[in-house]
């Protein structure tokens, strides 16, 4: 079988960086990293010293672009994965941790074996004991802290929770990583329901626990929404800041539409709601 490669964009925050290569070093044959900065941000130096720590992993790229446009990390995405088009890859954002239905050698050789090129997924919310905002520290698990799974951002502001996650390095992401595109079509909703080259999603199908709401989170997403610009979903950003201004940056955990568990681990049997969820998921 050809090789397993991942490919990160990691930008101005770094703190989920390490914690997410650990996640995956030992599942692949190598890990991309591209540094995306814009003008008064330069982490590259930062993302250096952690991306050393892994034998298997490497800077790739490094790319000076407008801050927070997601159209263009999709178009990093993209050119870095057809270096290596048929090989097979991992597409993960630096706060995003796969959890697979299946061990991930069984699923590549499944999909080999029946010509299946892309594997789907959708979010997890990660957040800290009694739904708050935690300071990420390098030298705990992650899952461990923030020990509580559910589904907010959706019913909050709208976003999308998709995401295309394993996939052949020809096959074409739409923005955000959320579908892909396939001879002119984007495989969203009946398209992609049961499009041949997509593994069945009932028996394939991958978390993405989201480390995204960190002590940080606030300040970054009112940076996204100030900015006012359609490729960074800034209205998106805009409502999901509101929103959790009126919760005071304190998610309910209680709340039964969030539909939250307490795992602290990164065992996919643990989320015991992902069936009904993910059927939510891709009908959205």
């Amino acid at each position: 079988m050809n090789k397993l490669r991942l490919v990160t964009v990691t930008g101005s925050r770094t703190n989920t960086l390490f914690h997410m290569l650990k996640h995956y070093a030992h599942l692949v044959d190598e890990m991309c990293i591209i540094v995306y900065e814009w003008e008064g941000v330069s982490t590259y130096d930062a993302v250096k010293q952690i991306v050393d720590k892994f034998t298997n992993a490497k800077i790739v790229h490094r790319e000076i672009a407008e801050k927070f446009n997601w159209e263009k990390v999709t178009e990093l995405y993209n050119k870095a994965k057809l270096e290596h088009p048929n090989d097979w890859w991992i597409i993960s954002d630096d706060d995003e941790f796969h959890s697979y239905s299946k061990p991930l050698y069984q699923i590549l050789m499944d999909c080999e074996t029946n010509g299946w090129n892309i594997v789907r997924g959708g979010f997890i919310d990660r957040i800290g004991e009694n739904g708050l905002f935690s300071e990420i520290k390098e030298d705990i698990n992650i899952f461990e802290q923030f020990p509580m799974a559910g589904f907010f951002r959706y019913p909050m502001s709208g976003a999308n929770p998709n995401k295309i996650c394993l996939m052949k390095g020809s096959v074409e992401l739409t923005s955000g990583q959320h579908y892909a595109k396939i001879d002119g079509h984007t495989t969203w909703r009946w398209q992609g329901w049961n499009h041949p080259l997509i593994a069945p999603i009932d028996k394939y199908n991958v978390q993405v626990h989201h480390f995204k709401w960190d002590s940080t989170a606030r300040q970054r997403i009112k940076d996204v929404a100030n900015i006012q610009k359609d490729y960074a979903y800034s209205e998106e950003y805009r409502i999901m800041y509101r929103q959790l201004a009126k919760c005071r940056f304190q998610i309910d955990v209680n709340d039964i539409d969030y539909i939250f568990e307490y795992c602290p681990t990164a065992n996919y049997e643990n989320y015991k709601n992902w069936n009904k969820l993910f059927k939510k998921i891709i009908s959205i």
